[in-house]
């Protein structure tokens, strides 16, 4: 856990890209209430005099990062309002709520933050990102992994679902994926099934996507019959980045972002469109 904060990092992006997590508990996003004996109109004008103060230092130094601390004060004071309603599911109909499975009223459970995904995207949200965690299974495969997939099979198809009949599917990119994938051996004591697990491994491991200009209904790639190493159709991580870019609308070959004095692109000198799943 100690890395999940770098999941929601901006990585060289200005940090106005930083991310906005939610909590399973208490305020679903710090600090949306305003402190004790502090009225909204109080709280409006410490943010205005706040800002007034942070773009003469602004002035001063140009740094950007002041700027950003303006802007992300600024959405934090928006959030107040937005982010009750956006949490609030009692209007939810039943149908809809049936469609992400029995946890879905359970903050912080994979069909709750599926749900969640759905109600950003309706309202405009450009990036959502929806984890779950336990996945490292290197001596628990045989138990923890069925839990796995009790809690992320439906709420996944229910999102595609709900996505779909609003009308947002097509413009939407749905991607479901890890970092790597597990060996096709046991690792651990071969002698105590319940000890078995699946060790870390990158040569072949599978994601899917949805929406967004990919074709439905296919598979692109294979590996081979042992599941060791992929043999057919290999996509690299840069060509699976660049394709992503592609569906984004973005040239990753002519997209550059300046960071520590020189442009980067996103892929660097690597990467190829995978054109034969893009619709």
């Amino acid at each position: 856990q100690i890395f999940y904060d770098f999941y929601w990092g901006s990585g060289f992006l200005p940090s106005r890209f930083q991310g906005v997590k939610f909590r399973a508990g208490g305020d679903p996003v710090l600090y949306l209430q305003n402190p004790n004996g502090i009225t909204g109109q109080e709280r409006r004008g410490m943010l205005d005099d706040l800002g007034k103060l942070n773009r003469m230092r602004h002035a001063e130094f140009g740094d950007p990062e002041i700027l950003t601390r303006i802007a992300q004060y600024e959405m934090a004071y928006r959030m107040q309002t937005s982010v009750p309603e956006l949490t609030d599911v009692a209007k939810e109909p039943k149908s809809v709520l049936d469609l992400y499975g029995p946890s879905v009223k359970e903050r912080g459970s994979f069909a709750y933050n599926c749900l969640m995904a759905r109600r950003l995207i309706e309202r405009g949200t450009r990036f959502v990102q929806v984890m779950h965690a336990g996945w490292d299974q290197h001596r628990s495969v045989t138990t923890e992994l069925y839990n796995q997939c009790r809690d992320t099979d439906q709420p996944s198809a229910g999102l595609i679902a709900d996505l779909k009949q609003r009308g947002l599917l097509e413009d939407t990119l749905v991607v479901w994926g890890g970092e790597f994938g597990r060996t096709p051996f046991i690792q651990g004591d071969i002698r105590n099934r319940k000890q078995w697990g699946r060790d870390h491994h990158p040569y072949a491991f599978t994601t899917w996507m949805a929406g967004g200009g990919v074709k439905p209904g296919m598979t692109y790639g294979a590996s081979d019959d042992l599941g060791i190493n992929a043999v057919q159709n290999r996509v690299h991580v840069h060509d699976f980045q660049a394709t992503l870019l592609h569906l984004l609308g973005i040239d990753h070959e002519r997209f550059t972002y300046k960071f520590q004095g020189r442009r980067y692109r996103l892929t660097d000198v690597h990467g190829k469109v995978v054109k034969p799943i893009l619709v």
